[in-house]
């Protein structure tokens, strides 16, 4: 009888190399350094992450409870993602009573390739849109773009980002790394009939937007929206925003698509309690968001009267499979870690080169696309942009251990690379450190680095292969004589002899100058007999000669 092999198990897939926007065209040494040298970029994220990080503070100080509300929302999404499977199935049963469509994709393709299909059943060649992290991820624009269908962002900074051919910058604040000059500049040539004389004060700018978008709103019959959450107990979904903008696209038009990433399920109608008091706490350091809108299917004679709900994967369930890094998944894009980070304020979300930037960009991007789809892969790069502060653990409203999940993708990097350079040069550093003959030689060695140093005291350019390190920090030349060589000198052993004796010091206090050494007897007895005297014996009154006090 012969036996049958019937392989092992595949993993799951990642999102596919070359779809949507998870991959920049460079590693993020190389972007960052190009968007430092923008002033006027680096001027912007600072005002604008420092004004949202003052708002945050403010807002959650308010709430004594803070820290049980963020172990509150852990606790829901580690529930959700244990149960992932049953709780999307739950989902489309009822979003399915409720007379909605539901629709899986696996990847990029299949997800535009479906929402395509739906919009050209409308017979519409016009969309609007909701602000979606999940469409930006799958480059759903460009997608409908190259199919003749033109796609209209509605949320103000969305707008601003698409009338510039731009990319969006941050997760909350597409157009943060813009100002109100620059924004006016775009207004004036990229909107249809605008005031010539339009001015850069921020109710003149909405203004000209309102006005261009309100034509939109009451004649495309097409909405494409994200999700910020889905019910799995009632087939619910809820957007929340603060422009107004979201609840016109939910409720105007016939036909609704919602692309949502799996992990956006919950459980329980009633776990929004938590979300909606950590979300718009945690993102624009509001107590609750203006808009929150929540619908479930169809409801006859109000609003869309065709829903679509298409579920997204593009490497999720690869993310899923990792023990360790699908604690990202329980992110709900807040961008407080974008906001805090010291890295992101100062070079932007463009050097990131994925719709996931900052942060939980640098973790999630990694899990969702893959670290090593080709080579060189600028994603590698991702999990090293990163100062390891912690400030973004502290700020996340569900408590994700980024620092953590950056410090193990960064081992996974190492163990997939085999004898990289970076390896090499520690089993090379152990080697020396293992030999105190060679290592003592290799300090005195070490000393010649002095001739390299500037006169800063510092050395900024190293060769191959050290060149990776100076070309982001400095190294400090080398002293002039090492510990070794000081420990062993004369200057040494006074110095370590006089700390000696300093610090024998307070123990000399303790003995008898007469005697010359302490009895510790008496010692003993002293405070027996300090008790024993009458109190008039033991202290002399405040009005007695000072001699005698």
């Amino acid at each position: 009888m012969s036996s049958t092999f019937l392989g092992m198990p595949a993993p799951p897939p990642r999102s596919p190399y070359g779809e949507g926007n998870l991959r920049g065209e460079r590693k993020f040494p190389e972007a960052a350094a190009h968007e430092l040298d923008n002033d006027q970029l680096r001027g912007n994220l600072h005002r604008a992450t420092r004004t949202i990080r003052a708002k945050r503070l403010a807002v959650t100080a308010e709430l004594p409870d803070w820290e049980e509300l963020r172990a509150a929302g852990a606790a829901v999404k580690n529930e959700a993602m244990s149960r992932l499977p049953e709780l999307l199935e739950q989902l489309e049963a009822k979003v399915t009573e409720a007379g909605g469509t539901v629709h899986w994709a696996r990847d990029a393709a299949e997800a535009n390739a479906l929402v395509t299909e739906l919009v050209a059943a409308t017979g519409s060649r016009e969309v609007i849109k909701v602000k979606s992290m999940a469409t930006q991820e799958i480059g759903l624009n460009e997608h409908l773009e190259s199919q003749g269908v033109t796609a209209h962002e509605t949320d103000l900074a969305e707008l601003i980002v698409q009338l510039a051919d731009d990319r969006p910058s941050h997760i909350l604040v597409p157009a943060i790394h813009r100002n109100r000059e620059e924004i006016r500049r775009i207004f004036l040539e990229r909107i249809p009939g605008v005031d010539p004389g339009l001015g850069s004060v921020p109710a003149e700018l909405a203004a000209a937007a309102r006005a261009y978008l309100r034509e939109k709103f009451m004649t495309v019959p097409v909405a494409v929206s994200g999700a910020n959450f889905g019910i799995a107990e009632t087939g619910t979904l809820s957007v929340v925003e603060s422009e107004g903008n979201g609840r016109m696209c939910l409720t105007l038009p016939r036909t609704l698509i919602t692309v949502m990433g799996i992990e956006k399920v919950l459980p329980r109608y009633a776990d929004l309690e938590v979300f909606l008091q950590l979300l718009p706490r945690s993102s624009t350091g509001e107590r609750m968001n203006p808009y929150t809108t929540l619908w479930t299917g169809v409801t006859p004679g109000d609003g869309p009267q065709d829903f679509h709900l298409v579920l997204l994967d593009n490497g999720r369930t690869a993310a899923l499979a990792d023990p360790i890094g699908r604690e990202a998944l329980n992110c709900i894009r807040c961008s407080a870690c974008l906001n805090v980070c010291p890295v992101y304020e100062r070079v932007g979300g463009h050097a990131y080169g994925s719709t996931y930037p900052g942060p939980i960009g640098a973790v999630l991007t990694p899990q969702l696309a893959g670290t090593h789809a080709a080579k060189n892969d600028p994603n590698a790069s991702l999990p090293y942009a990163s100062t390891l502060c912690g400030a973004c653990y502290d700020a996340c409203p569900v408590k994700i251990d980024i620092p953590s999940l950056l410090v193990e993708l960064r081992h996974q990097t190492t163990e997939r690379t085999g004898n990289s350079a970076e390896r090499l040069a520690m089993r090379a550093a152990a080697a020396v450190m293992g030999r105190p003959k060679v290592y003592a030689t290799a300090q005195r060695a070490a000393a010649l680095g002095r001739i390299a140093a500037g006169r800063d005291g510092k050395i900024s350019h190293l060769p191959p292969p050290f060149s990776g390190w100076t070309d982001s920090r400095d190294v400090p030349a080398p002293p002039r004589r090492t510990f070794r060589a000081w420990y062993a000198s004369e200057e040494g052993r006074e110095a370590l002899a006089a700390a000696a004796a300093e610090h024998s010091a307070p123990a000399a206090e303790h003995r008898d100058p007469a005697a010359g050494h302490r009895d510790p007897a008496a010692e003993h007895k002293a405070p027996a007999a300090e008790h024993s005297a009458p109190a008039a014996e033991r202290r002399a009154p405040a009005d007695a000669p000072e001699e005698e006090r």
